[in-house]
């Protein structure tokens, strides 16, 4: 039996323009939100604080350049695991996530069944990175790489509704 417990609250207006605010500046005072938004910065921080508690917001982070930090290489690898070894499926992810190299992890439809998103310094590091850390992992069948050449997009923001 699955419990449902409902939010405190539908989003209304403002909940919605404080969300799309923090997605365009997630460093903004509560001061110049509240005059963005229009409404006194108690009553800001109050809709702020339930939509924390409330897990629309989930954390607040900076976002790096990978670039300068030495990670030059993106790479989507495509996992899919040997039939028998479903069972171990907690093991083996459990290992996936705690890879730093992993920035994300998917559980995906089609030929394969898990995608990580990695980045590597160098396609030196990533061939050590599968040839050391993935191939060696118990249950892994076939893996598929693909190398970003080119970063297109890539945005943490949501499309949120205008109401």
């Amino acid at each position: 039996m699955i419990n449902y417990v409902p939010t405190s609250s539908a989003l209304d207006r403002t909940d919605l323009a404080i969300l799309k605010a923090l997605q365009q500046q997630g460093r903004i005072s509560n001061v110049e939100l509240a005059e963005q938004i229009h409404l006194s910065p108690p009553a800001t921080l109050a809709r702020v604080r339930r939509l924390e508690q409330d897990g629309y917001i989930e954390g607040y982070t900076a976002l790096l350049s990978r670039e300068k930090l030495g990670h030059d290489n993106l790479a989507l690898i495509e996992i899919a695991l040997e039939l028998h070894q479903h069972e171990r499926i907690a093991e083996i992810l459990s290992q996936l996530v705690g890879m730093p190299e992993v920035m994300e992890c998917y559980h995906v439809t089609g030929e394969y069944d898990y995608m990580l998103k990695v980045s590597v310094a160098n396609t030196k590091a990533l061939d050590g990175f599968i040839s050391k850390r993935l191939i060696p992992l118990p249950g892994i069948a076939r893996i598929h790489t693909s190398i970003v050449l080119k970063e297109l997009k890539a945005t943490t923001h949501l499309q949120l509704p205008d109401h």
